[in-house]
């Protein structure tokens, strides 16, 4: 059999990074025997692609033909003919006519003088006869990468072939260099090259996620993620052009300093600047100063002194080193790494010029101090000053992030003996970092401090923003608190800063309530003692968190005192502050329009000031609401969104993925919500963090519920319920995965345990008020009851749950208790019994949901089947109510999923349920329940 004649090494799939939707669009033209022109600019990744799919496609083709055309080559004529069939021709050369034969000859290998002009017809017809004679013996692909560097009698010929091989077995896969623009039409160009029909596909950029994940694959690690940001800007998403700015950080003895551009590699600098050398000496200025300036106009151009700016700009964008400005008089350069290696080819004397001229030309004030400190040398306190004020400007418009870069600048600025001093500014800028979620910035800036600074409460301020940097994960920082503690000495504001720090310590990592309320309780009294509102406020904000946890009937007045006036504007709207103390407390209390009300505000506030951590919680927060609400598509957009932000940031990853699993069990994809589920539970353990542990079990047992796994919901839940009793977690509104486990308990036939769990946890809902919780718990009571044969008593009961869940607004509870009910109706349940539970999921978006019902609906109503005789129900007497009904389904005949589909319980429940069957009865198989059947009838 005919293979491949050229072996280039296979890639590895696992390193194509962010191409998931680009291989599964390619993948499904290919298998329906479609062609595929992947494009877009040099360097995004289309030939890694094509390798990929080459690879994948290889062994399904009989022949596989090759060319890779280059630039230099473009002009002979026939080169990329010869690559694809020069191989071949000896095998089809027989099947061809005398003149189309010795016309292909010629041009493939050079002998004679074979034109189009002269040959066109007979060449034509060769280059289509060879295919269709591969394609006679055996699937043919054709892969061809840079096609733009074809030569045009090349791509003559097979564009003529292409477009006449009809239902041959022939594929092309192609790749094709394009603009930059996402906007321009080149492709069409090179689509004349290929069969009808065949799918373009333009390869877009990486995300900043993706390019942090490429460039881990490829050993750059450990970089800040405001670095992996300034590659992601710098490089505009282009894989290429990333992984050599983190090959050239890697090399370089010093990161850039905040403000400074990335190190730009030659490499780059002659891949992107080729065409620099052709404009005049005043055209690079001018160019270098919209380079230098952080939204370029022609105005600020000329403001800066570039008198000729129109023309010079101009010259710039014939030569493509700048694009047209569609939305307005801004000057853009064609990609961000021309302006990045434009700054970086400058010698620092001309970059201080440029920066000098536009610190008094542009018109923003932190603009004006930003470029006031890049033309500066050495210490200066003016410029500090100027600094200073420009990031407190920052920070007040919610940009932290430039906050923080200001800050750096001053600090480098200011003088040893100035007040504030050097790492005061620096402290400052670790704390902005903080906000606007670059922990890993944060961290590296307070650890630069304590390696020099004697004062306390510098000391002590530093130590809090390592451990505020170790965001979820502190118990990695735990050597941080004895130091911190030490520092503070006596002092009742830095003891109060310490131990409102140890206060989550004792929650996260020793899920230790009573000592998480005591340290938030004497953090809130020194913090009093000091003056010191802001930590007051933290500190009563967190132990009205914890009352409202253990049910302590205190958690009210606690937030009422968080509450009260002053309060600081920053704390009022902090994810760990009194709004949000109040929020869960709402949420908790089924308060949920109040609720909305309440997180909706405070996420508008976290993103005008730019407070990123805040805004991945709020995000949650609200998702969660919706989700309780029944809106379960608004939830999973907020919670995707969250999920996304958390990711990008390295912040509140796991707790996002918990929310996201629950969202997608309700509204989404039941899969992915267990892949969530388990990669939360994944991060809570290797945090140590129980907390969220169990929060993430819990969506765990509940996606498991959804998906059928009634076994593996008991086993998720009743973990649950270990942790949140250690933990002395005693509020079901919490987590609120009580009723799952109940349910999921009577489904696998636990029913003794089901009942005593539902009192129990009665209990404490009674005792809390907790109206929504009572209602599901009286659901799986109701499924209990059903299954003991208490069919009257059960309908009785959903049907007042299902109104009071209606009343309460948690639309997805209601419709769950619709389904329930339509499952119970007698004699038999039938299609129309599941209308109003298909109405209702389908009102709440709930998907996976809704499948259900709608399987259920077209499931028919089984016939009633023959009795089994009165001594083989004697048989089964000592089976549970679920046992039995699996085994009177087996006497029956019927399989285990048709068992499962009529029983509303996934096939490992059946399986699991037929074992403790064949325990109960003696017996080792379905075979000998039929036997018992048989064995009865006959007597």
């Amino acid at each position: 059999m005919l293979r491949d004649f050229k072996e280039p090494g296979r890639p590895r799939p696992d390193l194509v990074v962010g191409r998931d939707e680009v291989l599964i669009a390619a993948r499904e033209q290919l298998a329906r025997g479609g062609s595929v022109l992947m494009h877009g600019p040099a360097g995004i990744g289309k030939s890694t692609i094509l390798r990929t799919l080459a690879a994948e496609y290889t062994d399904s083709a009989r022949t596989v033909l090759r060319c890779s055309a280059t630039e230099s080559e473009s002009h002979l004529p026939f080169l990329a003919l010869a690559d694809l069939l020069g191989l071949v021709i000896d095998e089809v050369s027989d099947r061809l006519p005398a003149p189309q034969r010795d016309a292909l000859e010629s041009a493939l290998t050079g002998r004679g003088e074979s034109t189009l002009q002269r040959d066109g017809l007979a060449l034509r017809l060769a280059v289509l006869s060879a295919l269709r004679a591969l394609a006679a013996k055996g699937p043919v692909l054709i892969v061809a990468d840079d096609l733009q560097w074809l030569d045009s009698a090349s791509a003559e010929l097979l564009g003529f072939a292409a477009r006449r091989l009809g239902g041959m077995p022939v594929r092309m896969l192609c790749a094709a260099r394009t603009a930059t623009d996402p906007q321009s039409q080149e492709q069409d160009r090179h689509l004349r090259a290929l069969p009808p029909e065949t799918l373009a596909i333009r390869v877009n950029p990486l995300t900043k996620a993706q390019v942090a994940e490429l460039l881990g694959h490829r050993g750059y690690t450990g970089l800040p993620r405001s670095t992996v940001r300034d590659i992601h800007r710098t490089s505009g998403g282009n894989p290429l052009f990333a992984l050599e700015l983190g090959r050239a950080l890697a090399e370089s003895p010093t990161p850039p300093r905040p403000g400074e551009p990335l190190p730009v590699p030659t490499s780059l600098r002659a891949l992107v600047l080729n065409r620099l050398d052709m404009l005049p000496v005043e055209a690079r200025r001018t160019l270098l100063v919209a380079s230098a300036g952080a939204r370029p106009t022609l105005a600020l151009l000329h403001a800066a002194g570039r008198r000729d700016a129109e023309a010079e700009t101009a010259q710039a964008a014939a030569l493509g080193l700048l694009a047209p400005e569609r939305e307005g008089p801004g000057v853009r350069f064609a990609h961000p790494l021309v302006s990045a290696a434009l700054y970086a080819e400058a010698g620092a004397q001309e970059r201080r010029a440029a920066h000098a001229a536009l610190s008094t030309a542009a018109s923003d004030p932190i603009e004006r101090a930003r470029h006031l400190a890049l033309a500066a040398t050495g210490t200066d306190p003016a410029v500090a000053a100027r600094l200073g004020e420009a990031a407190a400007v920052a920070r007040d418009r919610g940009a932290p992030s430039v906050a923080a870069e200001l800050g750096l600048l001053a600090a480098r600025h200011t003088p040893a003996d100035a007040v504030p001093g050097p790492d005061q500014r620096r402290l400052q800028a670790a704390e902005d970092a903080v906000t606007a979620g670059e922990n890993d910035l944060a961290r590296d800036i307070a650890r630069e401090v304590l390696g020099r600074a004697a004062e306390p409460a510098d000391r002590v301020r530093a130590w809090i923003a390592v451990i505020e940097s170790a965001g979820q994960s502190i118990a990695e920082v735990d050597a941080a608190y004895p130091q911190a503690l030490a520092d503070a000495g006596d002092d009742p504001r830095l003891l109060a800063l310490v131990r409102y720090q140890l206060a989550w310590r004792a929650l996260v990592v020793e899920g230790d309530f009573a000592e998480g309320h005591e340290e938030a309780a004497h953090a809130a009294q020194l913090a009093e003692r000091a003056g010191d509102r802001r930590t007051e406020l933290l500190a009563l904000a967190f132990q009205a968190h914890i009352e409202t946890l253990m049910g302590h009937p205190d958690a009210p007045t606690t937030i009422k005192r968080a509450l009260k006036e002053p309060q600081d504007p920053h704390v009022a709207c902090h994810h760990n502050g009194a709004g949000a103390a109040r929020f869960r407390w709402l949420l908790m209390s089924d308060q949920l329009p109040e609720a909305r009300k309440t997180v909706t505000a405070l996420l508008r506030e976290v993103r005008r000031r730019g407070m990123v951590e805040s805004e991945v919680h709020f995000l949650r927060y609200l998702a969660e609401t919706e989700l309780r609400s029944g809106h379960c598509g608004r939830a999973l957009d907020l919670a995707r969104e969250s999920l996304r932000l958390a990711r990008d940031t390295g912040i509140g990853e796991g707790s996002s993925a918990m929310l996201t699993a629950l969202a997608e069990a309700s509204g989404g994809e039941v899969d992915r919500a267990l892949a969530l589920a388990r990669e939360a539970a994944e991060h809570a353990e290797a945090n140590g963090d129980l907390m969220y542990l169990s929060r993430a079990l819990g969506s765990l047992g509940y996606a498991q519920l959804v998906a059928g796994d009634a076994a593996g919901t008991v086993q998720s839940l009743r973990r649950v319920r270990e942790l949140e009793e250690s933990l002395g977690v005693t509020d079901p509104a919490r987590g609120r995965w009580h009723g799952d486990l109940a349910e999921a308990l009577v489904r696998v036939g636990e029913y003794d345990e089901a009942q005593d769990f539902i009192v129990a946890t009665r209990e404490h809902a009674l005792r809390l008020g907790r109206e929504s919780v009572l209602a599901t718990l009286d659901r799986s009571e109701a499924l209990l009851r059903a299954a003991r044969g208490e069919q009257e008593a059960a309908v009785r009961q959903l049907t007042s749950v299902q109104d009071r869940l209606a009343k309460l607004g948690h639309g997805l509870e209601e419709a769950r208790a619709a389904y329930a009910l339509a499952g119970l109706r007698t004699p038999r349940p039938g299609p129309t019994s599941y209308d109003e539970a298909t109405r209702l999921f389908r009102r709440c978006r709930a998907l996976p949901w809704l499948r259900q019902a709608e399987q259920a609906m077209a499931t028919p109503a089984p016939q009633p089947p023959a009795a089994p005789a009165p001594a083989a129900l004697d048989a089964l007497a000592v089976l549970a109510a679920t046992e039995r009904q699996v085994a009177e389904l087996v006497m029956e005949g019927a399989t285990n999923r048709e068992i499962a589909g009529r029983l509303f319980i996934s096939v490992k429940t059946v399986e699991a349920t037929l074992t403790r069957v064949y325990r109960k009865l003696g017996i080792r198989s379905r075979v000998d329940i039929v036997r018992l059947t048989a064995g009865h009838r006959t007597n």
